[in-house]
């Protein structure tokens, strides 16, 4: 099974839009930990699904919520890192920045 990492930064990201959504909606949180949670069990069962967008970097859509997962598969060390939990309404220019 692949090792799954997810940067402080990263988890930040995740965090906070988290708290975000609860606070627009009691249980909106909880929903977007769970479709996260599912996603990532997805990209850790199959991490070369999703096509790279930028060098190594790879993203994965999530439905429901306007959030993609960037992401590199180390292959030979069987590691995903994620780098970013990012909102797609945001500057794309950011997306890969300090990565």
């Amino acid at each position: 099974m692949n090792t799954l990492v997810i940067l402080e930064e990263a988890d930040r990201e995740f965090q906070d839009a988290a708290i975000w959504y609860e606070q627009k909606s009691s249980g909106l949180g909880l929903r977007f930990i769970e479709v996260i949670k599912r996603k990532l069990e997805i990209i850790r069962e199959h991490p070369e699904r999703n096509q790279k967008k930028k060098g190594r970097f790879r993203e994965a859509g999530v439905l429901i919520f306007p959030f993609v997962i960037v992401y590199v598969y180390y292959k030979q060390e069987k590691k995903i890192t994620v780098y970013s939990f990012f909102h797609t309404h945001r500057n794309p220019r950011k997306k890969f920045k300090k990565k």
